[in-house]
């Protein structure tokens, strides 16, 4: 690669028609762009990327050419892009040129009013040298994240291992990509490995690493989809593909598990592991619990840093929440029957929560809609069909809800990244998914979430919460909405407002602003259901098939 990077002509013929929207999307966020996502494709309306600075949305419209200008089609296919996505700046991408036609056809449609700007080969060029080395930084890590950075290094050094548990909004990847640059500083020509999951997650990764990295540092995607002819800087991968890699010669001297609570004792990951046993590992996660006995620390030793959502609250790093339980649809004679019989949970929550109407949910969330300022909400629900049934609900039951849309694993990647994008600009007001959200989504602007029906894992309990801690401009708290149907779930909110209530005896930060509150909808019912599930300390974690036995409580009828 020559010394205009990324960016260079080379590099550019080389990546091909893939290789041109990567390079520009990292270019954009060098650019001070943000929420830029690439939605190239099947029916993409003209656009390639769309991207959001200072309140604009901008479209781009890439046409890579091994030789030749780009004809007139390129400047009608951006055109095409302004109109369907509503671009306030539209940018026609070449790593050559236009041709007369094209051009004529520009300069036609500014006289008009409709403008379309060009950046060709030397105009990426001439970006390439104003370019800074770095990334501008939205943001200085914070103290904990420096500790955290240090805490993982002295790990890495004294045992070649470390594990770093922060609570989603918390920076988990800041952390990680802090310390991969830390290793390549004093490593250039080390090769680093990260690894995760799933596509959708790599593709973030690798983004998010962008901010942390020099310019001049190569990063490489390595899935199903795409590979990369070298391997060297930083390569991004799914495990199953980054594993074919492995066994096939190449050796990265550091690897970064995220979400590392898929880490088991056997599969993939534990063999990918094993085979870069040379290698310095670290793992990263907000949630460490595993559905098996597995423990991940026994991979990757004990915790090298750890905060909670409740420390994150008290510190001031996370959003402050007001959160409220409905318990309309408690069964209370079952409650009596089970504080005399061993139910299991399965059992218990068929019995315990009554059928909820979907009408009554919307009503209830008109309120909290109504006292939310610049309100933007994601609605988890419980099912595929439920979250499209609940958007096309919304739509037809408030004007301002109009626009309301579903989310889900069936809805095609390129019109996710679409419906991300109009919803972080506001234009959707309300989401309603099944668990596109729980991880690698980024949304700070999230200050309404609502639990429709949702069935109770500790994880996913706090990923999803975390979709709407993070901090953001104007806001003042995160509402959530809870039509509890498992006493799992009672438990797990019971278990961190007990958190915040000892975070708050120990600082004084939360007396001195807004704080957080966990209620229920009618606190006589809150108090009983606190003492009586007091009395089983594992229930937050229990499995369906876990049998309950709860002592008489008086009062209850």
């Amino acid at each position: 690669m020559s010394n205009k990077g990324f960016l260079s002509v080379d590099a550019l013929l080389a990546g091909g028609p893939y290789g041109l929207p990567h390079a520009l999307e990292r270019t954009l966020w060098h650019l001070g762009f943000n929420d830029v996502r690439v939605v190239d494709g099947s029916g993409d309306e003209g656009a390639d990327l769309l991207a959001v600075r200072d309140r604009e949305q901008w479209v781009f419209q890439c046409k890579w050419k091994s030789r030749g200008m780009v004809d007139r089609s390129g400047i009608d296919d951006a055109e095409r892009a302004r109109t369907r996505y509503r671009a306030d700046r539209t940018v026609l991408v070449t790593n050559t040129g236009l041709n007369r036609t094209a051009e004529a056809r520009r300069l036609a449609l500014a006289s008009v009013g409709v403008n379309i700007t060009v950046w060709n080969g030397p105009t990426l060029i001439s970006i390439w040298d104003r370019m800074p080395r770095f990334m501008p930084s939205q943001y200085k890590p914070r103290d904990y994240q420096r500790t955290a950075v240090e805490e993982i290094e002295k790990g890495l050094s004294s045992t070649g291992r470390a594990l770093l548990v922060l609570a989603t909004g918390l920076g988990k990847t800041v952390v990680g990509g802090e310390v991969i640059r830390g290793f390549l500083t004093s490593r250039p020509a080390a090769k680093v490995l990260v690894v995760a999951h799933m596509k959708d997650l790599v593709e973030q990764l690798e983004r998010a690493l962008w901010r942390h990295l020099s310019k001049d540092t190569p990063t490489r995607l390595l899935t199903g989809d795409t590979r990369p002819d070298a391997y060297d800087g930083v390569l991004v991968g799914t495990v199953e593909s980054v594993l074919g890699a492995v066994q096939t010669g190449y050796k990265p001297d550091l690897v970064m598990i995220d979400e590392t609570h898929h880490v088991g004792e056997s599969g993939r990951f534990a063999q990918l592991l094993d085979l870069c046993g040379d290698a310095l590992t670290f793992g990263v996660t907000a949630t460490p619990w595993r559905g098996d006995k597995f423990d991940i620390t026994d991979r990757f030793g004990p915790a090298s840093f750890t905060m909670s959502i409740a420390e994150g609250m008290a510190a001031g790093y996370l959003s402050a929440v007001d959160y409220r339980l409905f318990v309309d649809n408690i069964d209370w004679v079952v409650v009596k029957e089970a504080s005399e019989h061993g139910y299991s949970i399965k059992e218990l929550n068929r019995s315990l929560f009554l059928p909820q109407r979907d009408e009554e949910i919307i009503d209830r969330f008109r309120e909290a809609w109504r006292t939310t300022p610049d309100p933007r909400a994601i609605l988890f629900c419980q099912t595929i069909e439920h979250a499209e049934r609940m958007a096309s609900l919304l739509a037809a039951s408030d004007a301002a809800w109009r626009n309301a849309s579903f989310l889900h694993s069936g809805i095609p990647r390129q019109r996710r990244q679409i419906l991300l994008n109009e919803f972080r600009l506001g234009r959707v007001p309300i989401i309603t998914c099944v668990d596109v959200f729980n991880e690698g989504v980024d949304v700070p602007d999230v200050n309404l979430i609502g639990f429709l029906r949702v069935t109770h894992s500790r994880r996913i309990f706090v990923q999803q919460l975390g979709r709407g801690l993070r901090l953001s401009p104007g806001k003042r708290a995160l509402k959530v909405l809870d039509f509890v149907t498992d006493i799992r779930r009672v438990a797990a909110t019971l278990n961190l407002r007990r958190a915040l209530e000892a975070e708050e005896t120990e600082s004084l930060r939360l007396r001195s602003s807004q704080g957080s509150r966990i209620e229920f909808n009618d606190e006589t019912v809150g108090t009983l259901l606190d003492h009586w599930v007091k009395d089983a300390a594992s229930l937050e974690t229990a499995a369906d098939e876990v049998k309950l036995q709860f002592p008489p409580r008086g009062g209850i009828h």
